[in-house]
C-alpha cells in the first residue's frame, strides 16, 4: 500500500506540477475548489463541482530523486497521463495477485451470499476494482430495484477509483454502486451516506474498504488484512466504523480473525536477524555490531511477510501451534490487547522464530474459511488448496540473539502483545528470558532488511569484499577513497586496510544516520572519528570538497539505503555516480565494481505466472479492462508486455530452472553511463514448460575477473527480476522428440536516461 497523508488538502485547480523531492515513497490526494487560498487542515467532502486529484510520485532510480506527477480526476487531458503511466503503477501492487485468488474469491462471495439475504445499504471500504461491492449488490438484488439497497464504495487511492469506475459500467452495474474517492474515516453520515451501515465484508489485504447497505438494514463489506493481520490499519479501521458508520451489532464478512503461531529452529531465521553472532566468523577485523552495541545495527522489531513452505525442510518445529489473538469484525476491536500462553516444547532445540498467521472465519456460523497458514499446517480449518499466492504469507517474528535453548517437554512461556498496527513477543523458558529491546539512545542504530543484516553476516561475502578490496589498494599510497553507496561495511573497511587512506563517504541515502553509526562504532573498529568524512552536500562531490585531490579510488557494493525491493539493475544508480563525479576523478582511477553483467535463465514458473496471468471473470464479474493497468501477463494487445517485476524466486512456489545461465550483455563503469544492447541465443537444457526469464546482476569487483558477486536465484538474500511470458511455451532440448521449442533469441536494452531495461525474445 501507498501512504496517505491524514490529511486532505484544498487548493485551487492547477496545471501539472513537477517538484523534485528526496527519495520517499508518497502519495495524497486533493480536493480542488474554487476556493483562492489553501486551506490545509481543511478536509472537503465530494461534490459534483469538485474535481479530485492525486499527487503520484515518480522515483528515478538512477538519481534517487523524485517527481510528484498529477493525476486528476474529470481532466480528460489528464487521463491521457494516467493511461501512459498507470501500468507500472498499479503492477507493483498487489492487487492482481489477489484477484487471481480464486480461493479467495470464491470464500468472499459465498460468505457475501450467506450473510446478505435482504436490501440494505452496503459499504465497502478499500473498494479496490469493486469486485466485493458488486457481489455485495448482486446478492441484495440491487441490479433489478435499485430503491430497495444501495452499494457504497469507498476508495482512497484514485487511479483504483479509476479503474473501478471501468469496471463497475462494463458489468452494467455503475448505477448501483456510489463510489467515494476518499478513506473511511473521512466519510459522514448524513452528508456522503444517509444512515449507518449493517453489514461488514471484508477481502483483499484486509485493505477492503467499509461498504455499507442502505435500508432497514446497513452492511459493511471490508478488506483491510495483510500478512500480519494488523498491519494495514485493521483495529483503527474497524474503531471508526463501528463509532460512525455501522448499526450496532452490524452483519460482518469476514466474521472472525484468529491469528495462530508456532515456535520453530531455523539457521537461515537466525542469520536474517543476528549480525553480532553471525561476523564473529569474518576474518576482515571489522565489527559492525561491536560489544556493548547489540542493538546499534539490526532488523526492525516487526513481523516481516515471509513464504516459510520455502524453508520447511529447513526447519524444526519446537511447538504445536497455538491460538494468540481474536479479533470480532462484529463488534468495536480494543486498542491495545495481551495474551499469556505456556507452551510445551515438542522437540530439543533453539527458538529462533515465531511463524505466525491467521484464519479467517467469514461467515457467521463457522462453515466458510480462509487461512494464511504454511502447507505443514494439517487443520480441517487450513486446509490448502496448493494454490500459491503472493498477497499473504505467513509472518516471522525474530527472537534476538542466538535464540533460546530448548528441550522436549519444557515449558515456555510467551507474552503477546498487539497495538493498533503490530504484535510483538516476550518469550522466557526457566532459565532464560528474551524481551525486545527498543532502541539504544541516541540516533546511531541503524535499521536494515533481514536480508542485508544477513549478506553483512555472510563470511563468504565479506571475504570477496576483503579480497577485492585488498587488490585495489595494492596499487594506490595514500589513496583517496570516495564509497559512491550506502555502505557503512566498506567504509569501515577500506579506511581499516589502509591507514594512510582518506575516506569519503557518500551516504546519499543513510546521510545523517550514517554520520551518527561511523562515529558510535567507529573506536571499537580502531578507526579515529576523523578518517571517514561523510560528505552532505546536497549536490555532487566537487575539487573543493576534496582539497583539490583527485579520487584514486570509487568503490561500492553497490547498496542503497531504501532500495532492498526494487530491481537489480537499479543499483546502476552506481554508475550514474561514477558519471556525475567524472570531473573529480584520476585519470588512473580504480572502480570497484568495475563492470556489471546482466545474467538470465529461462525457468518454468508456474504458480508466479498464474498469479500474474489476465483476468477475465471473477465470480461473473469481468475484470478484463483492468489487464492493462495491472500488469498482467496474457493476452495484452500489441505492442504491450507484461513489465519486469523483482522477486525472491526461492519464495515463488514451484521453479525449475530450463537452461543454462546465460549472458546478454555487460556494463562497463570504467566509462560514463551510456546505453547498452545485448543480445543472447538461448538453448533450453531440460523439458518442460517456460513461464518466463529471471534475470539478475553479476558483479566483477576486479579488473582480473577474480572477485565476481552473484546475485542470482540460488543467492536468497537477493531479489532477481521476473519477465514473464504471455503465454507458457512447452521446451525442450535439442534431439527431443516431443517437438517442443528448443531455443529462443533474447535482446535487452538498458535506456540510461531511466534506468529501465527492456527485454524481447523471439522464439525459433
Amino acid at each position: 500500500m501507498i501512504p496517505l497523508l491524514s490529511k486532505t488538502l484544498t487548493i485551487p485547480s492547477l496545471p501539472l506540477l513537477r517538484l523534485t523531492l528526496t527519495p520517499h515513497s508518497l502519495l495524497t490526494r486533493f480536493t480542488s475548489t474554487p476556493t483562492p487560498t489553501p486551506t490545509p487542515t481543511q478536509t472537503r467532502p465530494m461534490s459534483s463541482d469538485s474535481t479530485q486529484r492525486v499527487f503520484q510520485l515518480k522515483l528515478d532510480p538512477l538519481t534517487g530523486n523524485s517527481e510528484w506527477v498529477i493525476i486528476e480526476d474529470g481532466n480528460k487531458e489528464e487521463e491521457e497521463t494516467f493511461k501512459s503511466s498507470s501500468h507500472a503503477l498499479l503492477a507493483t501492487t498487489s492487487y492482481l495477485d489477489m484477484l487471481n485468488d480464486d480461493t479467495r474469491n470464491r470464500a468472499f462471495r459465498e460468505a457475501i451470499d450467506k450473510t446478505i439475504t435482504k436490501p440494505c445499504h452496503v459499504l465497502d471500504i478499500g473498494a479496490g476494482t469493486g469486485l466485493l461491492s458488486m457481489m455485495a449488490a448482486r446478492a441484495m438484488g440491487t441490479c433489478d430495484d435499485s430503491k430497495k439497497g444501495m452499494v457504497t464504495a469507498c476508495e482512497s487511492y484514485l487511479p483504483m477509483v479509476k479503474l473501478m469506475r471501468k469496471v463497475l459500467n462494463l458489468n452494467g452495474m455503475g448505477k448501483n454502486v456510489k463510489i467515494f474517492n476518499k478513506r473511511s474515516d473521512e466519510l459522514q453520515v448524513g452528508v456522503d451516506i444517509p444512515s449507518r451501515a449493517d453489514v461488514l465484508v471484508t477481502a483483499k489485504l484486509f485493505v477492503i474498504s467499509k461498504v455499507g447497505f442502505l435500508s432497514h438494514s446497513l452492511g459493511l463489506v471490508s478488506e483491510i488484512l495483510d500478512s500480519e493481520l494488523l498491519g494495514e490499519g485493521l483495529i483503527p479501521t474497524l474503531q471508526h466504523a463501528h463509532d460512525m458508520l455501522l448499526v450496532d451489532n452490524p452483519l460482518t464478512v469476514p466474521y472472525r480473525a484468529t491469528t495462530y503461531g508456532q515456535l520453530v529452529e531455523s539457521t537461515f531465521l537466525w542469520k536474517l536477524h543476528d549480525l553480532s553472532n553471525n561476523e564473529e566468523e569474518a576474518s576482515d577485523g571489522i565489527h559492525l555490531v561491536p560489544a556493548g552495541l547489540d542493538t546499534i545495527l539490526r532488523v526492525k522489531a516487526k513481523q516481516h511477510p515471509m513464504h516459510c513452505d520455502a524453508i520447511s525442510k529447513e526447519i524444526n518445529l519446537l511447538s504445536e501451534p497455538f491460538k494468540i489473538f481474536e479479533f470480532d469484525f462484529w463488534k468495536r476491536p480494543d486498542s491495545q490487547g495481551d495474551s499469556k500462553l505456556l507452551i510445551k516444547a515438542t522437540n530439543d532445540g533453539r527458538i529462533h522464530a515465531v511463524v505466525s498467521w491467521w484464519i479467517l472465519q467469514l461467515d457467521s456460523e463457522g462453515t466458510i474459511f480462509y487461512s494464511t497458514a504454511p502447507r505443514w499446517i494439517t487443520s480441517p480449518i487450513a486446509t490448502h488448496t496448493g494454490n500459491w499466492c503472493d498477497h499473504w504469507k505467513q509472518c516471522v517474528w525474530f527472537i534476538p540473539g542466538e535464540g533460546i535453548p530448548i528441550s522436549k517437554g519444557e515449558e515456555v512461556h510467551l507474552h503477546a502483545v498487539h497495538s493498533d498496527t503490530s504484535v510483538s513477543y516476550n518469550l522466557a523458558t526457566q532459565a532464560t528470558e528474551i524481551r525486545e529491546c527498543d532502541s539504544i539512545a541516541g540516533d546511531s542504530h541503524l535499521t536494515l532488511s533481514p536480508e542485508r543484516i544477513a549478506i553483512y553476516g555472510d563470511r563468504k561475502w565479506r571475504s570477496c569484499m576483503l579480497t577485492a578490496l585488498n587488490n585495489l589498494l595494492q596499487a594506490r599510497v595514500h589513496p583517496l577513497c570516495v564509497v559512491a553507496d550506502d555502505s557503512v561495511f566498506l567504509s569501515l573497511l577500506v579506511a581499516h586496510l589502509s591507514k594512510t587512506s582518506n575516506v569519503i563517504a557518500l551516504f546519499p541515502g543513510l546521510r545523517e544516520r550514517g554520520v551518527q553509526y561511523l562515529k558510535a562504532v567507529a573506536d571499537a573498529n580502531g578507526i579515529t572519528a576523523d578518517r571517514i568524512e561523510v560528505f552532505q552536500k546536497k549536490k555532487y562531490l566537487t575539487l573543493n570538497d576534496t582539497k583539490q585531490k583527485k579520487v584514486d579510488l570509487l568503490i561500492g557494493e553497490p547498496y542503497y539505503y531504501g532500495n532492498d525491493g526494487m530491481l537489480p539493475w537499479q543499483n546502476f544508480r552506481f554508475w550514474k555516480e561514477r558519471t556525475m563525479l567524472d570531473s573529480v576523478l584520476a585519470e588512473d582511477v580504480l572502480v570497484m565494481p568495475c563492470k556489471a553483467m546482466l545474467k538470465a535463465c529461462a525457468m518454468s514458473l508456474p504458480d508466479l505466472w498464474k498469479s500474474h496471468r489476465c483476468l477475465s471473470k471473477i465470480e461473473d464479474f469481468d475484470h478484463s479492462i483492468v489487464n492493462n493497468t495491472l500488469g498482467a501477463c496474457g493476452d495484452l494487445p500489441a505492442p504491450l508486455e507484461g513489465p519486469l517485476l523483482p522477486f525472491f524466486i526461492w519464495q515463488c512456489g514451484e521453479t525449475k530452472e530450463l537452461s543454462e545461465t546465460f549472458t546478454i550483455m555487460e556494463f562497463d563503469f570504467s566509462k560514463s553511463i551510456g546505453p547498452c544492447y545485448g543480445k543472447a541465443q538461448v538453448e533450453f537444457t531440460e523439458q518442460g514448460m517456460c513461464h518466463g526469464f529471471v534475470l539478475w546482476i553479476d558483479w566483477v569487483m576486479d579488473a582480473k575477473n577474480s572477485v565476481v558477486l552473484t546475485t542470482g536465484p540460488d543467492e536468497r538474500y537477493w531479489k532477481q527480476g521476473v519477465k514473464l511470458l504471455s503465454q507458457p511455451v512447452a521446451v525442450g532440448g535439442r534431439g527431443s522428440s516431443t517437438g517442443n521449442c528448443c531455443s529462443t533469441l533474447i535482446e535487452a536494452s538498458f535506456d540510461p536516461s531511466s534506468g529501465e531495461l527492456a527485454v524481447k525474445h523471439v522464439w525459433s
